[in-house]
């Protein structure tokens, strides 16, 4: 009984502690866009962005962080017509091996409604081969929505929606295989009915790859989903909280994943029964099966959630929240495992067209985010 009554003590003690927020500067230029975290085997952080170079065109950058030291900025790729949507940040990952990967989503002029997904590799970070199409289909229609994870020693994988029948219609989910010289290895289907423009988060798992993205059924019920890749097969999809929001256009709002081991962590935006929410919840087992939700927002929830594991296997959550005016708030807030949440956070506040689609990830000990868009520039801070 008394270990019980500790166990509870210590749980609700982790989940009270009030988080800090701590600016640490980067090397991203005054006008930078859509930042993005990855990171390294050898714990370093990766920080990507774009900078305009002239109209409608820009330049796709990134700096590691190491030790507590930025690198010099190094050049992915030059004058592209990258997609500027928030949700459409490019992103960069480091193998084992020492390679890297980038991916982006472009768009051929700026009058297309075309939207195509390109990868690049480097075996140093500084020399990136030339730009690859990611996927088979040419045709001028949206494949967009990219999250990407190292899957194998050599092999990451790209997961993106397809909308062959544009975006009035169900998208199709997709995983794209490429290796570490950023060669397109295979293509397949994961859900061919979800959601026409919700972005996707995909991670690792021990057992294998998990996928959270928005649904989609008949009754236009758009829930979040969840796909495993298990023993080299995709699992029927599930649908991760029936939450029964049923909405008749993509609300541009999906789930965001993170993963330790087995331990996976699932945060999503929903408005069901009218109530403007954000939420989280836990699975022990790899994504197999997940607790009960556990409330996130505390106020009028605008969503756009990010996750980041903890140590001590519970996350951290943002999202952005309705604050004063027409300003929002970027929060965060801790939630253990077994569902307390801890005191809220504010990381900022300001226009929706300057905080962008905030980012949060871990590595090593330390939580970091990452926000902006618009005329400002990409902010970082640690978050302890």
């Amino acid at each position: 009984m008394k270990l019980v009554a500790f166990s509870i003590f210590l749980t609700c003690a982790l989940s009270a502690q009030t988080l800090r927020v701590e600016t640490i500067a980067n090397p991203a230029p005054a006008n930078s866009l859509q930042g993005h975290w990855g990171t390294a085997p050898d714990g370093s952080l990766l920080l990507s962005w774009i900078e305009p170079v002239k109209e409608g065109s820009y330049n796709l950058r990134y700096a590691v962080r190491k030790n507590g030291q930025w690198s010099a900025a190094q050049t992915i790729v030059q004058d592209r017509h990258f997609f500027r949507q928030p949700a459409e940040a490019p992103s960069v990952v480091a193998l084992s091996g020492g390679n890297y990967v980038a991916e982006w989503v472009e768009v051929p002029q700026a009058s297309s409604e075309a939207e195509n997904i390109y990868v690049s590799a480097s075996k140093d970070g500084v020399k990136w081969s030339a730009p690859v199409m990611a996927h088979k289909d040419k045709s001028p229609v949206q494949h967009a929505l990219v999250s990407m994870t190292v899957s194998g020693p050599n092999e990451v994988s790209l997961i993106w929606l397809e909308a062959l029948k544009g975006e009035d219609f169900p998208s199709t989910l997709k995983r794209t295989m490429v290796n570490g010289d950023g060669a397109v290895l295979k293509e397949e289907i994961v859900n061919p009915d979800v959601c026409t423009c919700c972005p996707t988060s995909v991670v690792k798992t021990e057992k294998g790859l998990l996928v959270a993205y928005r649904g989609h059924t008949k009754q236009n019920i758009r829930d979040i989903n969840i796909s495993r890749f298990e023993a080299g097969k995709w699992q029927a999809a599930k649908v991760l909280n029936a939450d029964k929001w049923e909405i008749d256009a993509c609300p541009v709002n999906g789930a965001a994943a993170a993963a330790q081991g087995n331990k996976v962590a699932v945060a999503w935006y929903t408005e069901s029964q009218d109530k403007p929410r954000t939420q989280v919840m836990f699975s022990a087992d790899g994504g197999a099966v997940f607790g009960k939700p556990t409330m996130v927002s505390t106020d009028y929830s605008y969503g756009y959630p990010s996750i980041a594991m903890d140590a001590d296997g519970g996350a951290i959550v943002s999202w952005l929240q309705e604050g004063k005016g027409d300003f929002n708030v970027v929060l965060v807030r801790k939630i253990s495992a077994a569902g307390v949440a801890g005191p809220v956070t504010q990381v900022m506040q300001g226009e929706r067209s300057v905080i962008g689609y905030p980012q949060l990830t871990r590595v090593g000990n330390e939580t970091w985010i990452a926000w902006g868009a618009g005329k400002a520039k990409v902010q970082t801070a640690r978050i302890q």
